[in-house]
């Protein structure tokens, strides 16, 4: 029997993409899984993800990963959940190998809601469990969740390079904020790779537009100086 994992990577961050991945495994290898310790990414150390990545790839059947970066999270219609719902769709149709039942980690309150709105859209109809936490629960959504991660993972790494240190990404995160508010101040907006919905961003905006604006206004009246002399 073909088992289907779901889950995704990057819903909270202000800065990088949301990476939702689905697998499909063959139940006869499942014990393989549980030998390399596959469990809920957050669970497992960087390093550690990392090194399972390649792994747990050999052992699939089939897997889809998508990147969502923030322009198109700030762009869609409706709700952050529906957003999610409608990527989970497109990457589960995607597979090539269909699975006969399928896991998600379910971002609804309503567990099983979240399911049968997904459910209703595929183009195949496999048996759904959809339960909060299930990337702690099921072997197969934890091998999604460890791809969703170590993608997002690299893709802040490849952000480092081009902008410097811009913390992990999360509005929590002091270098994060540090680096929000540094890049606004220098250049009067936000990087393209922050989410500009996030309310975050609106709050920081509130807070250094009128820092920016006295600074702009300084420097006007240092030109003029400079000019008159």
């Amino acid at each position: 029997m073909k088992l289907g994992g779901i889950d995704e990577a990057g819903r909270g961050p202000v800065i990088g993409p949301l990476v939702i991945a689905t697998v499909v495994v063959d139940e006869k290898n499942l014990d393989r899984l549980r030998e390399l310790n596959v469990r809920d990414s957050k669970k497992i150390s960087p390093k550690r993800r990392e090194e399972l990545f390649n792994k747990i790839i050999e052992i699939l059947d089939d897997y889809v990963v998508i990147e969502l970066w923030p322009e198109e999270i700030d762009n869609r219609n409706g709700t952050l959940n529906e957003f999610e719902v409608e990527n989970f769709i497109k990457a589960l149709n995607s597979l090539k190998i269909k699975p006969e039942v399928l896991y998600i980690d379910a971002a609804d309150v309503k567990e099983e809601r979240f399911g049968e709105v997904i459910k209703k859209k595929l183009d195949f109809s496999p048996k759904i469990v959809s339960e909060h936490k299930a990337d702690d629960k099921y072997l197969p959504v934890s091998a999604a969740s460890i791809l969703a991660k170590v993608t997002r993972d690299r893709a802040i790494e490849k952000l480092k390079e081009e902008y410097g240190e811009i913390g992990s990404g999360y509005p929590s995160d002091p270098r994060t904020r540090k680096f929000l508010e540094e890049y606004y101040l220098k250049y009067g907006d936000f990087p393209p790779i922050a989410r500009r919905t996030w309310k975050t961003l609106k709050k920081l905006e509130e807070k250094l537009k009128p820092k920016l604006q006295k600074s702009s206004k300084k420097d006007g009246q240092l030109n003029i100086t400079e000019f008159l002399r």
